[in-house]
């Protein structure tokens, strides 16, 4: 059998895997390798370097410089589409006929031009990205920023029908397979990539309360502010706030919590040590789309899970999570559990659950049949 080449377009250099979007197209890089998939890597880049390990797992990695600018504001497409447009970018596509994996809405931009009208084209879907946009918007308080985001979702919805130009649409979580099912054809659910192949967890009890991700990011500020205001500030056992560029407001209202302990841009080997040494993970959401990969991170490392039901609605994970929704209901999981121990038989069940739906090698053999 002849070995299959794939061109993949992703929407930012896709190491470091340190945040969603690049979590699943690195891992899913990685997975496509090591079955025998030939990679061609195309990368649009803002802010990070280019990255030597990427040569590991593509016959060939190329970067482009994101345009960034007002008069891409400016444009009638959506800004994260307008800024990233290459004419070098479609040059490279031509010089073959191999199928083309465009990461996230994002990248589409050459998805309906005439030169790879023939091509076979598939959009991995990282959100419904109006939805998300929205939601963005709806909790944003700076001015300026709050105007952007509601007119980026407006643009982002209308846009959206370019998907109709793909011959595979791959939705990363059943929620969003669902909407996509309602307005497109040939519509497939793959799982987020992660880093794990084997579930890391250990059996038994630890010491702390751990929330993870990025701290900047206006999602994860409502969640942390909801814990710390609600959850929080009405126990007593120690807890750790993990993750990017905390917030001013994340930090203000830990001080005040002698038993809260923020953890500022920890580095890999640290985070990974403190899922695997925390006792209880809390993830609230209160943003429902796509999939948060920072659950799939602690399933495979970390012991409970304490979630509410936006985090895992549709997910497949509801039976191995413990959803809770009030601040109240999120005190007494604590409550209990705390002195709870993972047993072997939660390991079980969380291993079975896991490796049957989200295994990278799975799932990349999944996409292989597409191409």
């Amino acid at each position: 059998m002849n070995k299959k080449k794939l061109h993949i377009i992703s929407l930012d250099v896709p190491y470091p895997a340190d945040y969603g979007g690049v979590i699943d197209i690195f891992y899913k890089i990685k997975a496509l390798k090591e079955i025998g998939v030939e990679i061609i890597l195309h990368t649009f880049q803002y802010g990070r370097s280019e990255a030597d390990e990427l040569n590991f797992y593509a016959s060939k990695v190329i970067y482009y410089q994101r345009s960034r600018g007002l008069r891409f504001f400016l444009k009638n497409k959506p800004y994260i589409v307008s800024t990233r447009s290459s004419k070098q970018l479609l040059e490279e596509l031509q010089k073959d006929e191999y199928p083309i994996l465009f990461e996230g809405l994002h990248t589409t931009d050459l998805l309906e031009k005439e030169e790879i009208k023939d091509r076979l084209k598939i959009v991995r879907t990282h959100n419904i990205e109006h939805d998300y946009y929205y939601n963005l918007y709806k909790s944003e308080n700076v001015f300026l920023k709050k105007k952007y985001l509601k007119i980026e979702a407006k643009r982002l919805k209308k846009y959206e029908k370019i998907l109709n130009k793909a011959n595979h649409i791959l939705a990363i979580s059943p929620n969003d397979k669902n909407y996509l099912k309602l307005n497109y054809d040939n519509v497939h659910y793959i799982p987020a990539f992660h880093n794990f192949s084997k579930i890391k967890t250990k059996i038994g009890r630890k010491d702390y309360i751990l929330y993870h991700g990025n701290l900047s990011v206006s999602e994860n500020i409502t969640a942390v502010v909801f814990l710390l205001e609600n959850v929080l500030n009405k126990i007593n056992y120690p807890t750790i706030i993990a993750g990017k560029n905390p917030s001013k407001e994340i930090l203000k209202l830990a001080e005040n919590l002698a038993h809260v302990k923020i953890i500022k841009n920890p580095s890999d080997g640290k985070m990974n040590s403190l899922l695997a040494n925390a006792h209880i993970n809390l993830l609230p959401t209160f943003q429902a789309t796509g999939i948060k990969l920072k659950l799939l991170n602690s399933l495979f490392a970390s012991k409970f899970c304490i979630v509410n039901t936006p985090m895992v609605s549709n997910t497949g994970l509801e039976e191995i999570c413990i959803v809770k929704n009030t601040a109240q209901e999120f005190i007494d999981g604590i409550e209990f559990y705390f002195s709870k121990s993972f047993t072997a038989n939660d390991l079980e069940k969380r291993t079975e659950v896991l490796l049957k739906k989200f295994s990278n090698n799975n799932n990349a053999f999944k996409i292989l049949d597409l191409l």
